[in-house]
């Protein structure tokens, strides 16, 4: 063998080595890289998991703050087989929120009914007599949301805002709440003129907020998302008539 074939072989083997190590480490970048994606979806909060629709049940969309992701999992389970349930990926936060991000929430499927909650980020108190969102921008705010979610066709729900501790625990903002009452009664002006149903959550819970609330939270304990969810699954029920039971 000369030595001009003996290189040739060697530059032909070490190609191989080459392409092989590209190949594996491709491989293992591609392992990693699912991997990783696997454990983001694990450590993302079930009610901000994307869900696959079954086919032919109605298209239901959740859009709301903290305590509507609170009532999501419970919602969806007790429609499971009667309806697709849906949220927006996020916490929804105030109206200037919606309006800068409902395009996206919407996307480009047909939503049979549209569920929806905005008030708690928008009375949050930036300072003692300051709130997050004043009620003639809250007011504008959700007339331009509901204008665009009716252009989707879906039958809309609006859920009043739940109470707020007068006194709220480390780390929440302070809220009024006399202010949920005036941005409740603002809302409830919108949708009346614009034949929009109304879920009354805080109806539903505001007798009850030392058995459904831990001391100075927003949120709820267990068996308050319990009872905001039954409340959800059956505005849900009769806003689609026919299409889906709340049994």
């Amino acid at each position: 063998m000369s030595f001009s074939n003996a290189a040739s072989r060697s530059r032909i083997s070490g190609l191989r080595l080459l392409i092989m190590s590209l190949a594996f480490a491709l491989g293992s970048t591609a392992a990693w890289a699912a991997d990783a994606t696997t454990q983001a979806a694990e450590k993302t909060p079930p009610s901000l998991r994307p869900i696959v629709d079954v086919p032919g049940l109605p298209r239901v969309l959740l859009i709301g703050d903290s305590i509507s992701l609170g009532y999501t999992v419970r919602v969806r389970e007790a429609l499971k087989g009667k309806a697709n349930v849906h949220r927006a990926l996020t916490n929804c936060g105030a109206t200037r929120k919606g309006i800068a991000e409902i395009d996206s929430w919407l996307g480009e499927g047909k939503w049979d009914l549209i569920h929806f909650n905005f008030g708690l980020h928008d009375i949050r108190r930036l300072k003692t007599d300051v709130v997050a969102v004043p009620p003639a921008e809250y007011e504008s705010n959700l007339r331009k949301l509901v204008e665009r979610m009716k252009r989707t066709g879906a039958k809309l729900v609006w859920a009043s805002t739940t109470p707020a501790p007068p006194e709220p625990k480390a780390g929440q903002f302070q809220r009024v709440p006399s202010d949920v009452v005036k941005y409740n009664e603002i809302a409830a002006r919108v949708m009346k003129g614009n034949d929009v149903a109304t879920d009354d959550l805080y109806s539903v819970v505001v007798e009850r907020t030392a058995e459904l609330q831990p001391q100075g939270d927003v949120h709820f304990n267990s068996k308050g998302y319990d009872v905001l969810a039954e409340q959800v699954v059956k505005s849900i029920a009769a806003s689609l008539p026919g299409k889906v039971s709340a049994q």
